[in-house]
């Protein structure tokens, strides 16, 4: 086996070529939690290998964001750093890539006032939005790598010693993000074309809703009109291609705003900005959200789908086998990256533009809405998928057709 050095080196290489497939000249827009600078720093030096033109890292410390919940003044939590969002916002505009290192303490807040940290969200996610508006729509090339943080793995890998749990979690993200073998580049390339030919076949077949049926679960999910799958490399609209999460296996596109019906249960936990929420059961009624309950973190919950009208109705909706090589794994890394590759999952919010015929070129934001893009302040995916639940693909004449069946693609 590869030194955990070689296999670094390798994934900084991935995120960089693959990942943001970077052009000689374009600058990169890095954020990364302290614990994950090593990585950032090899992305740094591939970056610039591939002709970057400036790196600009922005570092998170969890010390420091605890300290504002335990000694900020309450009148803070409705403040957020809005130069710094809009900063970043003028550089993807300019053309500059964006790269994020997960790696957050999925339970870094869950001692907080849950009050106090849905405020912040709310003031992060406003503030934030110029900059998730270029994200969302593609405007540049952006993608997402992680890195085994001792929180983070604390977490994965509760009963072993943390200096043990850092490593097998490093294992697990060098095989999910297949940096394992002798050409990560060469087996990106692979896994993309599998998913390019299931994008393929979805927008051939031009349903008009997914129907998902499952303990929990009996979720009738309305297609945008015009909507487009994508999944694995995409084209962003500065016309390089990226691969925004690594890793993903995933299939996705827009549902219709107002054409969401049934009720859902959750089959993994949602991590959301340090609490880890269980349980999630929800009912929809014409698209909006009129139901939520969870075994745990349902007060924050409740705050996530009241931050505006779009978070009680959905951005995204994607298919995951339930073989997925994370599912294979057997883990629960707390975690949405990872975790919503492992299921088929929905996400609360925002809409991705670039799901719609011709990548949405030309569509203006009232374009989209009338073809039942959602618009909201958050993007937040949760799991709904599993080797229990089937999925049909609906025709417009109304037509079930199997699509999956206990959680695996029906060929």
């Amino acid at each position: 086996m590869s030194t955990h050095d070689a296999r670094l080196d390798r994934l900084a290489e991935v995120a960089v070529r693959v990942g943001l497939g970077l052009r000689p000249g374009q600058e990169l827009v890095m954020t990364a939690p302290l614990d994950a600078l090593p990585l950032a720093r090899r992305i740094t030096a591939q970056a610039y290998k591939a002709g970057a033109s400036v790196v600009t890292t922005l570092l998170a410390d969890d010390q420091a964001t605890l300290a504002r919940f335990e000694h900020g003044h309450d009148e803070a939590f409705d403040h957020a750093a809005g130069w710094l969002y809009e900063g970043m916002a003028n550089a993807y505009r300019g053309g500059a890539a964006r790269l994020a290192i997960a790696g957050d303490d999925p339970s870094l807040l869950a001692g907080q006032d849950p009050d106090k940290v849905a405020r912040a969200n709310r003031a992060r996610s406003k503030a934030y939005m110029p900059a998730l508006e270029q994200i969302a729509n593609f405007s540049t090339n952006w993608t997402i790598v992680s890195a085994a943080t001792p929180a983070w793995a604390r977490t994965v890998f509760p009963d072993l010693p943390e200096d043990q749990a850092v490593v097998r979690l490093w294992d697990a993200i060098f095989s999910a993000s297949r940096v394992d073998g002798p050409d990560p580049v060469g087996a990106w390339e692979a896994h993309n074309r599998a998913l390019s030919d299931r994008t393929a076949y979805l927008n051939a077949r031009r349903y008009a809703a997914l129907h998902f049926r499952g303990p929990g679960t009996d979720l009738t999910v309305g297609l945008a009109d015009d909507h487009e799958w994508c999944g694995g490399a995409t084209t962003a609209k500065n016309g390089i291609v990226c691969n925004a999460n690594i890793p993903t296996e995933e299939v996705f596109t827009t549902p219709h705003r107002l054409r969401v019906q049934g009720h859902v249960s959750a089959t993994k936990p949602l991590s959301y900005q340090g609490t880890l929420i269980d349980g999630i059961a929800v009912r929809f009624e014409e698209g909006r959200i009129v139901e939520a309950r969870a075994r745990t973190g349902g007060d924050v919950l409740a705050k996530v789908i009241d931050t505006d009208e779009g978070a009680r109705r959905l951005g995204e909706v994607a298919l995951v086998p339930a073989s997925s090589p994370i599912s294979a794994s057997g883990l629960l890394f707390c975690n949405t990256l990872y975790d919503e590759n492992a299921a088929s999952h929905i996400a609360l919010g925002q809409a991705y533009s670039k799901c719609f015929r011709d990548g949405g070129a030309g569509l203006t934001e009232l374009d989209l809405i009338a073809r039942g893009a959602n618009r909201s302040l958050i993007h937040i995916d949760w799991m709904i998928g599993s080797a229990e639940v089937d999925v049909d693909g609906v025709t417009p004449e109304g037509r079930p057709e199997p699509l999956m069946r206990r959680g695996e693609w029906v060929d």
